[in-house]
């Protein structure tokens, strides 16, 4: 099997041109924060404030054809500006904002914000293909200043369902269900299937094993998910209880690193080396590169999402 990850050292060396030749469909980590990034507002003392280098994107794919140059964003982040402007390094648009299709996971700020750079004040784009669930769907068209972009036409609402798969151009992305928070709609994660590979991607759940049994849902087990794609990007929100001082984190709605970890351990070499950890809160230690938590998730098998990072869709 013919596949590729690379991680690259800085946004400014994200286009690797001999991945784009060799691959003609490839998926791309723009971003592997939690919703407000890091560093976050309000935490003056983060060392990411004085360097650079440690600073992060809130979490985001982008899948490019370099055949068709289709162009497909998951997530519209607060951090869609430069978000777009990397995947326009990788595959140049014909005309902005270049995209085949928006597929938003979820109505909570860091998965939905950046729309509004679609609107008249800023890029004032016209008919960009939306994909949500219904109720987020129908949040978006009933809710200021959401409603503006439907009513402009800068976006265009694609209703999607659960477990049936839509197609842009040679992607085929199906949404699952999950339970997590749903104050304005459904939550899911994603299943992309390029020409020759597939992806998961579920930056937010609340846990593998209310999903197991989800009474309000359709319940599944992710290992069954791991075993069917190539690779999974998998929620790392948080690495284990007490990251935030003076808490009791074991009611948090997310699954800990060090939890999933457990959870998977009996998985084969194969299917633990498919898990890439992405959607790192500020205060989860694995977003340093020289943490020591970092080494322990890379022992046990598993993987960390880089920002630059791609993977072939295709042979």
């Amino acid at each position: 099997m013919k596949t590729w990850i690379t991680a690259l050292a800085a946004a400014t060396a994200l286009v690797q041109p001999a991945l784009a030749q060799d691959c003609s469909v490839e998926l791309v980590v723009l971003g592997t924060s939690q919703d407000a990034g890091s560093p976050q507002m309000g935490h003056p003392e983060d060392p990411a404030w004085g360097d650079a280098s440690l600073r992060r994107l809130a979490t985001a794919l982008g899948v490019v054809d370099h055949e068709t140059g289709d162009r497909v964003l998951f997530e519209a982040t607060p951090d869609m500006r430069e978000q777009l402007y990397r995947l326009d390094q990788v595959e140049a648009p014909d005309g902005q904002p270049g995209l085949a299709g928006i597929f938003i996971t979820h109505a909570h700020i860091g998965h939905y914000a950046g729309l509004m750079f679609l609107g008249h004040e800023s890029m004032g784009a016209q008919g960009v293909p939306l994909f949500t669930m219904e109720r987020v769907g129908a949040y978006l068209s009933t809710n200021g200043p959401w409603d503006q972009l439907v009513r402009y036409g800068n976006v265009e609402l694609q209703p999607m369902s659960h477990g049936e798969a839509v197609s842009v151009g040679r992607l085929s992305v199906t949404p699952i269900l999950v339970p997590h928070r749903q104050e304005y709609g459904e939550v899911v994660g994603y299943r992309i299937e390029g020409p020759s590979h597939s992806a998961f991607f579920l930056p937010d759940i609340d846990s593998w094993e209310e999903w197991d049994d989800w009474e309000d849902g359709p319940a599944a087990r992710i290992e069954d998910i791991i075993a069917s794609v190539d690779i999974a990007y998998l929620d790392a929100t948080f690495y284990a209880n007490g990251e935030i001082p003076g808490r009791d984190m074991s009611g948090f709605p997310h699954p800990f690193i060090t939890h999933s970890m457990d959870r998977f351990a009996g998985l084969s070499d194969e299917d633990r080396a498919k898990i890439r950890f992405i959607h790192v809160n500020h205060t989860n230690p694995v977003r340093y590169p020289d943490a020591p938590e970092r080494d322990v998730v890379r022992e046990a098998g598993y993987g960390l999402a880089d920002e630059g990072e791609r993977y072939c869709l295709s042979d």
